[in-house]
């Protein structure tokens, strides 16, 4: 199973600590004075016990062999203020000051004898057992006998590396290395004297088998500030020692408007070191039985997840409802690596209705994909499907992409700082029943960085684009129809000019960058007539493509045409805490047909809009953060998007605004636009209560709230409650799981259920 928590590790703390210190030779110098030594590695054999020779010597406690074995080649380190030997009752005495360490172990104690016929040393007296992992052991009284391979422990106290707390009014460590704890108490939280803990674990007997690494519990109550809340006669678990192992975890409860009420056992099944599944069928009051499950494997050089869940709905269509998730990943030499990434769902909703990963998502992307990378050389071999599952977006025939070939080679840099760059690209769009097409793409470019002696950068960049095109059932925007092959060859040159000025004072520093690109093309160089569109489709002008020499994302479109775009940077920085930043741009295109900006104005006028962004965070209870693009006649906003956190942690708020004018093209169903507010509010009410109100609102004309909620949480040093509630009020028809409720319920080290 997974890693255990930290209440199983202090069973093997207790006399772990005290099986330490084995045989060691005799023949080694003592200072009487100083009553310490340390024990080195001796060429002699230890004599039998009845041959140990009378000294005032705290090693010789430490170190009785039987008969007839190798000295060892440890050390062992002791001091104390006073040693007293007793040679008729053959016992040494140290006293004041004890410490002895060995094998990782520090033993300190007030005093400590030993007693040399029966093999027996007793620490009296503050007596504290320090571990390796930072665990330390307190008791007044410890006998350990059998070459300090067994003992027992009185009235102990144990404070963890976690800091969480253990006492035992018993303990009883065996030559076996078994163990047995009397009337044990554990709890991580934070203990006040005379107060009893938010929560605690108590059982009569522990015991804890070496061998089959297994913990057993008798007769185990939890408290809650002192009162029993649960209880169970025997309880039992593996060790910390062991990593995984087959067993039930904790189950999960949830209730939703489409499940109803639902349980969720889970099954580990450790099938190997590498290799593991979870077996966690849903049972539910209004669906049945929905299988789920996941499954992982770890190769020694790549690795395999994937998860799914699969469910006969009566009230749907085709009754078969499932999601498969599959990410995977091999590298197969020093040079080549291949992953996967799979999504599928049956419909549409089945995500939101059961609370799956990408639930929010519009699309699932399924890819294929082998990387190559070899010193300037990149190499990709992809394939993609697409899934549409959200409802706002319109309905397109499902495109697969198979297969997507790219390769990038990057020259050398040249005597005066200049290299060449090679792209080249093929793909092979398929559909059922609309345009199909393969394209070929090669684009050489030549590029040229310099900075002068004013500080002024420069980069020049000259490329030809070609093309290679066969095209099936393609109908352009006038309606005709196209089939066949057609090629293209786009030349383009580009220049950037930079130059930031610095101004920098005891308290602060700003930087002002003026940029200006000039890029030089001819125009009306797509074919769109000929051509399809399939990846350059997102044609936003905004702060993040406007000073580009390529403002598309694809292949498919060239960004036609001539033009000068420039823009202006601001940051400044204080010296303690606080940025601002600001960025201001526009375009001149010298044709009112530049391809890329013909689709968004109609080409009217020489100017682009304005684009920019404000980014500002003062100081920690401050944080905005502000895009937009703005009409350049009547400096209306086209796009706005605002994010900004307000507050403290005590009490903050957050706020998310997005607006996008009606476009014709929008991919969305209705095509007019976007307009939406989110706002959350987070407060901490005390130490260890906060909670959290969110609510997604659409702007537009009956709009409404999409989406509100809010949690309450509760968390200190050893608990942690989760409660949430959410409301979607989806517009799909077909979405019937709108309300959800869960809770979650977690013993910090011990583990929790909910959902």
């Amino acid at each position: 199973m997974h890693k255990l928590s930290s209440f199983g590790l202090f069973l093997t703390l207790f006399l772990t600590a005290a099986a330490t210190a084995k045989a060691a030779p005799d023949g080694f110098t003592y200072n009487n004075r100083d009553a310490g030594a340390v024990i080195h590695k001796s060429e002699k054999k230890s004599l039998p016990t009845g041959a140990l020779e009378p000294s005032n010597n705290l090693t010789g406690v430490m170190d009785i062999t039987s008969p007839q074995t190798e000295a060892e080649e440890q050390e062992i380190y002791f001091s104390a203020d006073e040693m007293q030997n007793d040679q008729e009752l053959s016992t040494i005495t140290a006293l004041g000051n004890v410490n002895i360490i060995r094998d990782n172990l520090t033993v300190k104690a007030d005093k400590v004898i030993y007693n040399q016929k029966d093999d027996v040393i007793t620490a009296v007296g503050n007596v504290v057992l320090m571990e390796e992992d930072g665990s330390v052991i307190f008791t007044d009284y410890v006998v350990l006998t059998d070459k300090m391979k067994a003992g027992e422990m009185d009235n102990i106290k144990v404070i963890m590396k976690d800091k969480s707390q253990i006492a035992a009014r018993k303990v009883k460590r065996y030559v076996n290395d078994n163990k047995l704890m009397e009337n044990a108490v554990y709890s991580p939280c934070d203990v006040c004297t005379g107060k009893d803990p938010l929560w605690q674990l108590k059982a009569r007997k522990i015991r804890h088998n070496a061998e089959k690494k297994d913990i057993y519990y008798n007769d185990a109550f939890l408290e809650v500030k002192g009162v029993p809340v649960f209880y169970t006669p025997f309880l039992s678990h593996p060790d910390p020692t062991v990593k995984r192992r087959s067993g039930f975890l904790t189950p999960s409860i949830e209730s939703s408007s489409y499940l109803g009420g639902a349980i969720q056992p889970r099954y580990f099944w450790n099938i190997s070191e590498h290799e593991d599944m979870l077996f966690s069928p849903i049972f539910t009051t209004d669906k049945g039985l929905v299988l789920d499950g996941k499954y992982n494997k770890f190769f020694y050089r790549g690795n395999l997840n994937a998860e799914g869940s699969f469910l006969r709905d009566k009230d749907y269509s085709n009754h078969n409802r499932g999601a498969l998730f599959v990410k995977g990943r091999y590298e197969m030499n020093d040079y080549w690596l291949a992953d996967a990434d799979i999504n599928y769902s049956s419909d549409r909703t089945y995500l939101k209705d059961m609370s799956l990963p990408k639930e929010d998502d519009a699309w699932l992307t399924s890819s294929l994909r082998m990387q190559g990378f070899d010193n300037r050389n990149y190499a990709s071999i992809e394939s993609y499907y697409y899934q549409l599952i959200s409802y706002d977006m319109k309905e397109y025939d499902k495109p697969m992409v198979l297969p997507l070939l790219n390769y990038e080679n990057i020259s050398d840099v040249g005597r005066y700082g200049a290299y060449s760059k090679t792209n080249l690209n093929f793909a092979s769009v398929f559909r059922e029943e609309e345009t199909n097409s393969q394209r070929f793409s090669m684009i050489n470019s030549w590029v040229l960085p310099y900075t002068s002696p004013y500080g002024e950068k420069y980069r020049m960049v000259a490329s030809v684009k070609s093309d290679l095109y066969y095209v099936d059932n393609y109908t352009n925007p006038e309606g005709e129809n196209f089939d066949g092959g057609v090629a293209r060859i786009f030349p383009q040159l580009g220049l950037e000019w930079k130059l930031p000025f610095i101004r920098a004072t005891e308290t602060s520093r700003q930087i002002l960058e003026p940029t200006i690109v000039a890029v030089a093309a001819p125009n009306n160089s797509n074919k769109t007539d000929k051509i399809p569109n399939e990846d350059s489709q997102d044609v936003e002008l905004d702060d993040t493509n406007i000073l580009d020499l390529d403002r598309y994302s694809g292949y498919d479109r060239n960004d036609t045409g001539s033009r000068i775009s420039y823009g202006l940077n601001w940051s400044a920085y204080g010296d303690i805490t606080g940025r601002t930043s600001a960025f201001f741009a526009q375009s001149y295109r010298f044709d009112k047909n530049e391809s890329f900006a013909s689709t968004r104005d109609d080409g009217n006028g020489y100017f682009s809009d304005y684009v920019g962004r404000v980014y500002a965070a003062p100081n920690e209870y401050f944080d905005l953060n502000y895009r937009f693009r703005m009409d350049k006649d009547n400096l209306e906003m086209n796009y706005s998007e605002l994010s900004t956190t307000i507050g403290p942690k005590l009490l903050n708020a957050y706020i998310s605004y997005i607006y996008l004018q009606d476009n014709k093209d929008s991919s969305l169903i209705n095509g007019s636009g976007r307009k939406e507010l989110y706002t959350s509010l987070n407060a901490e009410l005390t130490k260890d209560w906060s909670v959290s109100l969110y609510n997604r609102q659409d702007l537009t004309d009956n709009g409404g709230s999409l989406e509100h909620g809010g949690s309450l949480i509760y968390e200190d040093e050893c608990l942690k409650l989760i409660m949430y509630l959410r409301k979607d009020n989806s517009s799909d028809p077909d979405y019937e799981g709108d309300f959800k409720f869960g809770a979650t319920f977690l013993l910090k080290t011990l583990g929790g259920t909910g959902k």
